[in-house]
């Protein structure tokens, strides 16, 4: 996905400069300060962001509405006054479609989560608060964790830990960030509940045959959660 992210933004600066040359030349005149223009600094890195990361939807979605408001009240067609009585009312159904969808399709993970949580030790919890935290359970047995960040950093290292069975992690971040590092031989799975924000999976490779599970239960608000 990184890959295709830079081609993605690669693609809109070739577009810029092309445009940006084209005008000088004199073959086109392309307008590209336009009224709003600036708008599309918010419209643009969103739709990116949905196209390369489309689990991760909600924020990127607020973002394109935001913009494309913005954008379309700049132009004069519609009035900034219609456009903050409607701004508002358009997020609250983006983020109610949100709980229905990760609701109607994370049924099974819910229930795994459930019950790994009813035997979790919950007072096992690390957190950061306007600092770094650094975790490294190498040679340890490792049976769950609850992490939580605000405006702050944790990194938790389990490629050298000991993974007999599923487990949870509860992972919060609020202003922060989350890396969680895995070993080869598991199998991850992940949910977020969050806004401008997420949780990205990146383990790139999967284990044959029966493994453990991880599974993350994250919550990132402007903040980010990935599992490498």
């Amino acid at each position: 996905m990184k890959k295709f992210s830079a081609i993605m933004w690669g693609l809109v600066l070739i577009a810029i400069g092309v445009i940006l040359g084209g005008n000088a030349l004199g073959w086109f005149n392309i307008n590209i300060f336009f009224k709003g223009w600036w708008t599309l600094f918010i419209i643009v890195p969103c739709f990116i962001s949905l196209i390369t990361h489309p689990k991760e939807w909600l924020g990127d979605l607020i973002g394109i509405l935001i913009g494309v408001s913005l954008l379309l009240a700049c132009l004069d067609v519609i009035s900034f006054s219609s456009l903050w009585k409607l701004l508002v009312p358009g997020i609250i159904i983006l983020i109610g479609l949100s709980i229905i969808i990760k609701n109607l399709f994370s049924q099974k993970f819910d229930k795994a989560v459930s019950k790994l949580n009813e035997k979790f030790d919950k007072d096992d919890e690390s957190g950061a608060v306007f600092g770094g935290t650094n975790i490294n359970m190498a040679g340890k047995e490792f049976k769950g964790k609850n992490l939580s960040a605000v405006f702050g950093a944790i990194k938790l290292d389990l490629r050298e830990a000991k993974i007999k069975e599923d487990i949870i992690i509860n992972a919060t971040a609020v202003f922060g960030g989350i890396d969680i590092l895995v070993p080869d031989n598991v199998v991850v799975e992940t949910k977020s509940n969050s806004f401008f924000g997420g949780v990205s999976n990146k383990k790139k490779s999967t284990p044959k045959g029966k493994a453990p599970t991880i599974y993350v239960n994250g919550m990132a608000l402007f903040g980010g959660i990935e599992v490498k």
